[in-house]
């Protein structure tokens, strides 16, 4: 009896199609950076405050994979699309996520107390076939440069 409550209960909702394509683009992704590039993985899915924004609103931002690769720290953004007809993947990885995760980068190298490490940004891109997994790994996607002059990367509160 206690067994089948317990069962009635365990069982999650059903999830959006969408939020299982992803997650199931971040898993082949991480085992292709551990099994085909070598990377060395230090965390996934790492989710971290900002402050709030102009509204008032909380603010966070997450990094899909944090690695290294040889001796570079890499902050990895998996982006997994049904298919690459429409547009490529790598494409939703605009100026403002760039940014968002630019910060998000620069609050876990503080936190860590590894400023002074050598860092990148990668992107993986994931597409289903009917073959297998399309998965291709884009390093150096974007440099973070651009949002240096922002205040938040010259201010401490950042």
């Amino acid at each position: 009896m206690f067994s089948a409550i317990r069962d009635r209960f365990s069982k999650r909702a059903a999830r959006a199609p969408h939020i299982e394509l992803g997650e199931r683009g971040e898993r082949a992704a991480l085992d292709y950076l551990k099994e085909y590039e070598g990377y060395k993985i230090v965390a996934t899915n790492f989710l971290v405050p900002l402050g709030r924004g102009l509204h008032g609103q909380k603010l966070t931002a997450e990094i899909d994979i944090i690695a290294y690769d040889g001796d570079t720290l890499v902050f990895v953004e998996v982006k997994t699309r049904s298919s690459g007809d429409l547009f490529a993947p790598e494409q939703a990885v605009d100026l403002r996520k760039q940014r968002q995760i630019a910060r998000a980068a620069h609050r876990y190298r503080r936190l860590m107390k590894i400023t002074s490490e050598t860092y990148r940004y990668d992107v993986v891109t994931v597409v289903p076939t009917d073959g297998g997994d399309r998965i291709e790994l884009l390093r150096s996607y974007f440099d973070d440069r651009v949002f240096r002059r922002g205040r938040y990367f010259n201010a401490d509160h950042y």
